[in-house]
């Protein structure tokens, strides 16, 4: 075989699954093909770092236990674009020519990035202008990366969301409670339909739909009506409010994130509820933990694809999953464009269905 010598990183936020593709592309290289894998750590950085920071794989390094461990063992980052990186005297330099000089320098021949649709796009345009030959595999628990039905990581962060929305039902109904659950999703829904929709909740919050307060309280007063003593409403962090200002926070280093909805809905829905409103935000517990069996399998199978196609010298392609099976589309169909929820779509038209709020449709 041609390519000898192959690199792997995880770049953006972690999520459940990761090592699973991380192992999935080791067997696969030595297994098959007798390949060197170059493990490069904390993302991009690795390569940037001086010495290099990386590690060789062998299969003593990636036993079966790997399925089980949540994050990444290589680390990650989701924040330094190497084009545009921040210094300590707070200017900014462009880094992108020692990410190239670091590959040569490993002497790899083909990199795989696993990432979102974010550092896909900045990924891809570093090792396009290195001539880097590149594969990825998506990760995301948003679920938002365009033409794959699933990303590693978002099965196990839906796990998440609906046993917590399995564990407040019982309290909520104990004590006559309007529960909101927050969960993340910074630009699409998707947790945030498929947990309600799966959890039966009343009410269902989704960036890709606005809503009103006199929508959501109607649709509690119906619940009444029809004899039950609470509602559970889950939002997803990333809504605006009734009138479309985004509700952030200011973190330490003066960046701005969202979270806070849930907070916002419930004093809010004060006035209009005669209802005791509490508020649960799950935040990080959703990317951490074991993954769930669907995320090792697709994974799994992403990991071999990536290395099939670095084979096949089918190059600047990710590996996808539809209906059922892994394809690969060209990473240009893929960078920096967000899969959204369908407001017609199945699920949306099953939770209508359902009788579930989940918004108004846009005029």
């Amino acid at each position: 075989m041609a390519t000898k010598r192959i690199g792997i990183l995880t770049s953006g936020g972690d999520c459940a699954g990761l090592n699973a593709a991380l192992r999935a592309v080791v067997h696969r290289a030595i297994r098959n093909y007798g390949w060197r894998v170059f493990g490069i750590r904390d993302g991009s950085m690795g390569l940037m770092e001086r010495p290099l920071d990386f590690v060789e794989f062998d299969l003593s390094l990636v036993t079966g236990d790997m399925l089980r461990l949540g994050g990444t063992i290589l680390g990650t980052i989701n924040k330094g674009d190497p084009f545009h990186y921040p210094m300590p005297d707070g200017t900014f330099r462009d880094r992108s020519s020692e990410f190239v000089e670091g590959y040569r320098e490993l002497g790899i021949e083909a990199l795989v990035v696993i990432g979102g649709d974010g550092s896909m796009r900045i990924l891809n345009q570093l090792c396009r202008q290195g001539g880097i030959p590149m594969v990825g595999i998506p990760k995301t628990i948003d679920n938002d990366v365009a033409h794959t039905d699933y990303a590693i990581g978002f099965s196990t962060a839906l796990d998440v969301a609906g046993e917590a929305i399995d564990r407040l039902a019982p309290t909520a109904a104990s004590h006559h409670r309007v529960m909101i659950l927050e969960v993340m999703g910074r630009d699409v829904g998707h947790i945030a339909i498929n947990a309600g929709v799966a959890g039966g909740a009343d009410v269902i919050l989704i960036p890709e739909l606005p809503y009103t307060l006199e929508g959501i309280a109607n649709k509690i007063a119906d619940v009444r009506a029809e004899g039950r003593n609470h509602a559970l409403l889950v939002v997803a962090e990333g809504c605006r409010t009734e009138t479309g200002e985004s509700i952030t926070k200011i973190q330490s280093g003066g960046e701005a994130r969202y979270g806070g909805i849930g907070q916002y809905l419930a004093a809010r829905l004060t006035d209009l509820v005669d209802a005791e409103t509490r508020v649960t935000v799950l935040g990080h517990v959703q990317r951490g933990g074991v993954p769930s069996m669907r995320d090792r399998v697709i994974a799994s199978a992403f990991g071999v694809h990536a290395v099939d196609l670095i084979s096949a010298g089918r190059l600047g392609r990710v590996v996808a999953w539809q209906h059922g099976q892994v394809v690969d589309v060209p990473i240009t169909d893929v960078a920096n464009i967000t899969r959204a929820v369908d407001p017609f779509g199945t699920l949306a038209q099953t939770a209508r269905g359902l009788g579930i709020y989940i918004g108004e449709m846009a005029s």
